[in-house]
């Protein structure tokens, strides 16, 4: 027989609300992520406290920040008792280095690489950042871009995933849901881990677990 490819984690972004957290542990969710980026509308400390996210039983917790000071990411982490560090801004590798230097050796770095429409020297900008930033960063994260750093509901054109050599396992977002999952299978180089949001929502942070379920079931 051939060997399947694993299936991919899920990741469930911009969470705001301890029941439905408790219900996404139940439903295995891989990763759990917090925004710590005050201009978002799901901005966690609007909801939750350090101490509540602290007190969550998951070993998947993932800090989501945008241009933040190193000294307020180590601080946040924690007080939160987080897992892994998403970078959602204009990080580069010194500063990834630097973060690294001063966190616990088992917390995994997220970099995100936020995709434009395609375009001969967008697709190169990204392969020069990956070449930056591979050795810094456990992982990478492609979004679409935008000027609110994530969040938008819309998907970037996945055939660039195609034309770059991608080193470390990645997670996929941006406007992912039912309609188009299935165009995973026309990636060379499959996702490690799925990241959905707004999609997946009834308002900013409240989240329609049962479109969840039904998601999950297709990964």
């Amino acid at each position: 027989m051939k060997n399947q490819a694993p299936k991919a984690g899920l990741k469930v972004c911009g969470l705001t609300r301890i029941g439905q957290i408790h219900e996404l542990i139940s439903m295995n969710t891989d990763f759990l992520g917090f925004i710590f980026y005050e201009k978002s509308p799901r901005y966690v400390l609007n909801h939750l406290s350090l101490e509540d996210i602290s007190k969550i039983n998951h070993k998947g917790k993932v800090g989501v920040f945008v241009n933040e000071t190193i000294e307020k990411i180590i601080e946040t982490s924690q007080k939160a008792d987080l897992n892994f560090i998403q970078l959602h801004g204009d990080e580069n590798e010194h500063f990834i280095s630097e973060l690294k230097e001063e966190l616990k050796p088992e917390m995994g770095i997220i970099k995100v690489i936020r995709v434009e429409s395609w375009k001969p020297e967008v697709r190169s900008a990204i392969q020069t950042t990956i070449n930056q930033q591979h050795k810094t960063s456990n992982y990478f994260l492609f979004d679409t871009d935008s000027k609110t750093f994530g969040g938008t509901g819309k998907q970037f054109d996945w055939n660039i995933l195609n034309q770059i050599e991608i080193p470390l396992p990645y997670f996929l977002s941006g406007g992912i849901s039912e309609e188009n999952i299935n165009d995973i299978k026309n990636l060379n180089q499959k996702p490690f881990a799925i990241d959905i949001n707004s999609k997946f929502e009834i308002e900013a942070g409240v989240k329609d677990l049962n479109r969840i379920k039904g998601f999950n079931n297709l990964l």
